[in-house]
């Protein structure tokens, strides 16, 4: 099914109040997580009590506004529907746990086999991202735009480290950064990670292997920002995951030899799978 202009207007209005309250929600997780007891879901996975609070709250709001709609969450998973939410209702949970305050909340809305609106709010510092395609990036409320970093020697660049793929893959990608004069950081929040190339406070990020919660709305901002972002949904990352680049355009090249993610040529549409799964779910 294909959404006109104003059903995608109406999910706008209704994202820009969702990701304001669930931030409410998990900031008041925040500040009662010191000393409170971590899950785990695997090496390296941490789950807290808010996670699934976050997402309960996000997965039921939508449920109610728009019945029809799919949805696909970290924390409770979900079948995508004609059109879908992708929800992390904690990214950087590693920080959240540890009382960091470098996490945040990433929502995103794929219709029309493309990402049409994403949201990423971090409630500590009180900054919500906001794209829709074909209408900008903004920070609350404000334009955004990628860096205009050219010389490699001035850049900034995050590499995210995923299990997913061999140690020695993610040594290689930094080291080549490094070599080629970049500063290379990791923060451990993948979506704030995307965030900041699309406000300019990085120049690029990249990981080896990202779900699609975690990144689809930081794409958005990326590429609504004038930045360049390698293949993700064309190569079956709704529903499988896949490796993810975001850039300025001036170093987006440099970051994509050291990493081996090519760079996307034109629109980044559902797979042949995932656009099946999305219309018939």
């Amino acid at each position: 099914m294909t959404l006109d202009t104003e059903a995608i207007d109406r999910r706008e209005a209704f994202l820009m109040d969702l990701v304001r309250t669930a931030g409410a929600l998990a900031q008041e997780g925040f500040s009662q997580q010191s000393g409170r007891p971590i899950g785990m879901k695997g090496p390296q996975d941490y789950l807290t009590e808010t996670d699934g609070r976050v997402e309960a709250h996000i997965r039921g709001r939508i449920a109610e506004a728009f019945p029809e709609d799919g949805f696909l969450g970290e924390e409770t998973g979900g079948k995508p529907g004609s059109q879908a939410w992708v929800v992390d209702p904690i990214d950087g949970t590693a920080n959240f746990a540890r009382v960091i305050p470098h996490f945040c909340i990433s929502i995103a809305f794929v219709a029309n086999d493309q990402v049409q609106l994403g949201a990423i709010a971090n409630p500590v510092l009180g900054e919500v991202y906001f794209a829709r395609l074909g209408g900008g990036a903004q920070m609350n409320g404000k334009p955004i735009r990628v860096s205009a970093t050219a010389d490699i020697t001035g850049t900034s660049f995050e590499m995210g480290w995923s299990n997913r793929r061999p140690t020695s893959d993610y040594i290689a990608a930094v080291s080549a950064l490094f070599d080629a004069g970049s500063n290379v950081r990791r923060a451990a929040c993948g979506a704030l990670g995307l965030a900041y190339v699309a406000d300019g406070r990085s120049e690029g990020y990249a990981e080896l292997h990202m779900n699609s919660w975690d990144c689809l709305a930081g794409l958005l901002l990326v590429r609504e920002a004038g930045g360049v972002t390698g293949p993700f949904l064309s190569l079956g990352g709704l529903t499988q995951g896949a490796p993810v680049l975001a850039a300025n355009p001036h170093v987006g090249g440099i970051l994509s030899h050291a990493t081996g993610i090519p760079l996307l040529a034109g629109p980044d549409l559902l797979a042949q799978g995932d656009d099946k799964l999305l219309r018939t779910a």
